[in-house]
């Protein structure tokens, strides 16, 4: 498997993952390999609801502990996705949404680097 066809699995079982889990899917999903690190940046993640949480400070507060806490609670699902696509298990993960674009970032640190394999 070349490297843009790793970044395309794991882009379509992360759009997979949101759907089914998340309830709604991204309007779009890019992911890159760095190393050791695959960096996931989702565009148009909130629901319209989440939108219109999202003008006020608390909304956007409760929006963002909410997602990390689902994400959080879904690790070991995400760690399966990942570790079928790319043999490597999963160090860390780190996730941040803005309000204010509507776009999701996940990073997973992987225990090898990914790049060796291509």
């Amino acid at each position: 498997m070349t490297k843009g066809q790793m970044e395309a699995e794991i882009g379509e079982a992360i759009i997979k993952f949101e759907k089914e889990y998340m309830g709604r899917g991204p309007a779009e999903t890019k992911t890159y390999i760095i190393k050791d690190m695959i960096l996931v940046r989702l565009k148009g993640v909130l629901t319209p609801a989440e939108e219109q949480l999202a003008k006020t400070a608390e909304g956007t507060h409760l929006i963002k502990r909410t997602r990390v806490e689902l994400l959080e609670g879904a690790r070991l699902l995400l760690e399966n996705i990942i570790y079928k696509i790319t043999d490597c298990h999963i160090k860390s993960l780190h996730t941040d949404i803005s309000t204010k674009s509507g776009e999701r970032i996940i990073i997973f640190i992987l225990d090898q680097n990914l790049e060796d394999k291509f």
